[in-house]
């Protein structure tokens, strides 16, 4: 059987693209090319479903959510809230596979913000 070697992208629709790539590039550190190409440090991937009456991203009207691998979580939150971005209270830690954060980016779309154990 074939089978799929990664994601091979993300494709989020915004009302102004521009700001929206300069916010993640900005807040988030997602260091992408004029062709929207970036080049991921090598790790984990997780692939879930979540039941369809889940509040767990946010919205239920937001179908899927982005989680990103950071370094150091709390680093990360402070500096999303330092540049303003809404940027939930709460964290969650799960033993053994790490610790959990979530923002919300400028056009609503909740993200998730994962520190591996």
């Amino acid at each position: 059987m074939e089978r799929v070697l990664g994601i091979g992208g993300y494709f989020v629709r915004a009302t102004d693209p521009g700001a929206l790539s300069a916010w993640y590039r900005d807040c988030l550190g997602l260091d992408a090319d004029e062709h929207g190409i970036w080049h991921q440090e090598s790790g984990m991937t997780v692939f879930a479903t979540f039941e369809s009456e889940t509040d767990y991203f946010g919205s239920r009207a937001q179908p899927s959510m982005l989680n990103f691998r950071v370094r150091d979580l709390d680093a990360m939150l402070a500096q999303l809230r330092a540049k303003g971005a809404d940027v939930a209270e709460e964290t969650q830690d799960m033993e053994g596979v790490g610790r959990f954060g979530w923002v919300t980016d400028p056009e609503g779309n909740r993200l998730e913000l994962w520190q591996p154990a």
